[in-house]
């Protein structure tokens, strides 16, 4: 599964190519749904280690086009997940202050902590496509701007952080169904935003671009997977195994207690003849 959802680096990502709709080879959507809850159960153990082991960490970039899933991704895929050991971010538009700074400025801030998951949802992708989609900034400036996240996220690999990058493939008629529906319901018609049709009627710009970073950032040490995303099961259990799979090839393990812990554990602290002397 993974190989066929992986951009291969100094190759075309061909999201024209590639079906939102595609199940995968999944079974049907129950059944899918209980090896999902399987995965998540491994998920959560495999966390646990990285937490305690304190010495690596993953970071898992969530992009797409709005409406793609990102929230809902998120919610499913880290449900059993002990909080103390994640950490999301949603990137929005940058604040005057971080617009006096170089664009990865306040990205690597939010990068995750050893022993963390850091789960971005945008992130520093943003500050490509949509800038130049909407023409944020001169061609010259963003023009240049992958050459700089892959040295990035070199950077984040070679210190310890796996660097793990979904792209939430929607179609063009889910994401106007996904739009009508966040109308229709007063429970998510809050993330309704006037520019919705806008970036429904560019739908094909942002593709374009998105394929075009897609294709100059996917690298050995940071690839990108292209998530099918239309339906919302199969994305949960492909963002999943991705993450899975990362971490079953770090293999984290619970760390010995060092001497002093063991120690305490026993009631031994300090001198042998002093606690034996306290005692009589």
């Amino acid at each position: 599964m993974l190989d066929a959802l992986v951009v291969t680096p100094d190759l075309p990502a061909d999201l024209e190519r590639r079906d939102p709709r595609d199940t995968l080879g999944l079974p049907e959507k129950d059944e899918a749904g209980a090896l999902l809850d399987e995965l998540l159960e491994e998920l959560s153990s495999l966390q646990e280690c990285l937490y305690a082991e304190g010495r690596r960490s993953v970071l898992l970039v969530l992009q797409g086009l709005d409406a793609s899933g990102k929230d809902g991704t998120i919610r499913r895929v880290f449900t059993g997940v002990n909080p103390q050991g994640c950490h999301v971010t949603s990137f929005k538009a940058p604040t005057p202050v971080e617009l006096a700074h170089d664009f990865l400025w306040r990205v690597h801030a939010h990068c995750p902590a050893r022993g963390m998951i850091g789960i971005f949802n945008r992130s520093h992708y943003e500050d490509v496509v949509t800038v130049g989609v909407l023409g944020l900034a001169p061609e010259e400036v963003w023009r240049r701007r992958p050459e700089r996240i892959v040295e990035f996220e070199r950077l984040l690999t070679e210190e310890g952080t796996t660097v793990l990058k979904c792209f939430l493939h929607v179609s063009a008629e889910e994401q106007r169904e996904r739009f009508a529906e966040r109308l229709a319901d007063p429970a998510k018609r809050w993330k309704h935003n006037p520019r919705d049709e806008e970036t429904s009627r560019r739908f094909g710009e942002y593709v374009a671009a998105y394929d075009e970073a897609l294709t100059a950032t996917s690298t050995e040490g940071a690839p990108w997977y292209v998530i099918p995303a239309d339906r919302n099961w199969v994305r949960n259990f492909a963002v999943a195994k991705v993450l899975v799979e990362a971490l079953r090839r770090l293999d984290p393990q619970f760390p010995d207690a060092p001497p002093e812990q063991k120690s305490a554990q026993f009631g031994i602290t300090g001198d042998r003849t002093d606690a034996r002397r306290s005692n009589t």
